[in-house]
């Protein structure tokens, strides 16, 4: 009688796919970040959104860690997760605030989208990953399908303003942060991580907790309901599946996958607000796909001899 066998996926392979999917999860909610953003950033300031959003998603990690009872990193790894808090949680929220203030959604999002490149090069040198070409062949077509993304979307194109400026801080705030994070991530978990982080960043932003309290009041409440949006789905959720995938694999190949952010964000803006997408824009959205497609496949190696 013969019987047939499963082969069940080896455990690096499981992990790789469930990094995967952690990864489509998050780079999908920060592209609804910008509808989000967009709307909400019409009733209140940079600053003020930033120190809502930070403020909401750390009492909601908050209490998740109280729940789990998870235990706090050691001293080695506070400063370091600070740092993620000041760079990635503050400083890059305020900065990409402003900036869709001066330049359009287009124009951000390719600019921004610097980030990965600087990304890869610095996990590079300071984490030691190296510089595989497959990943930055990878990238490179990825970023040459947000240039014709930013082109297609762009009403006035990339001029040397403060906008543009403020899109290419955030790229590096971005960069720094997670290269500050990764390690982190072999040591303590995820969720203790993106809480203490966001509670840092939190800090950073108090400063306009005046202008918060001005502003809330008056705001009505679709932008309330998007700010708390903001601050569970893409922020909160976001970045815990960020965490849970950046510590199963590298930080460039994790990086490559934000690149699908733009032709995303062009999809939720046209199902949810009713802005159709130029043909231009379809094309820059399938060539990013493509570049992370190279950019996530391993190279082909000898298969390894089973053991009997």
């Amino acid at each position: 009688m013969a019987t047939f066998e499963t082969t069940a996926p080896a455990p690096a392979d499981r992990e790789r796919l469930l990094a995967l999917g952690a990864g489509l999860v998050t780079v999908t909610l920060w592209a609804s970040a910008f509808v989000g953003i967009r709307s909400a950033s019409q009733h209140l300031s940079p600053g003020a959104l930033a120190l809502g959003r930070l403020t909401i998603a750390s009492i909601a990690l908050g209490s998740i860690v109280l729940w789990k009872r998870e235990p706090l990193p050691s001293r080695r790894d506070v400063g370091a997760i600070a740092l993620v808090g000041l760079f990635w949680f503050g400083l890059y929220n305020i900065a990409l605030n402003a900036a869709e203030r001066r330049v359009d959604a287009g124009t951000a999002s390719m600019l921004v989208n610097v980030g990965p490149i600087i990304l890869a090069v610095l996990a590079g040198f300071v984490l030691q990953e190296g510089f595989p070409r497959r990943l930055f062949t990878g990238c490179g077509i990825a970023l040459a399908g947000v240039v014709v993304i930013g082109t297609a979307t762009s009403d006035q194109g990339v001029s040397a303003s403060w906008g543009a400026l403020l899109c290419l801080a955030a790229a590096a705030f971005y960069a720094f942060g997670v290269v500050m994070q990764k390690p982190v991530l072999a040591r303590a978990s995820p969720l203790m991580v993106t809480w203490l982080a966001c509670t840092f960043g939190a800090v950073v932003c108090l400063p306009f907790a005046f202008t918060l309290g001005q502003q809330l009041p008056d705001a009505p409440a679709s932008t309330i309901g998007w700010m708390v949006y903001l601050a569970i789905a893409p922020m909160a959720v976001g970045f815990l599946t960020w965490g849970y995938a950046l510590a199963r694999t590298t930080a460039g190949r994790m990086g490559s996958m934000t690149y699908l952010v733009p032709p995303i964000a062009i999809f939720l803006g046209w199902l949810l607000l009713g802005e159709a997408p130029p043909g231009l824009a379809l094309v820059g959205g399938a060539i990013c796909l493509a570049g992370v497609i190279v950019a996530q496949r391993r190279p082909t190696s000898a298969a390894a001899p089973r053991r009997g």
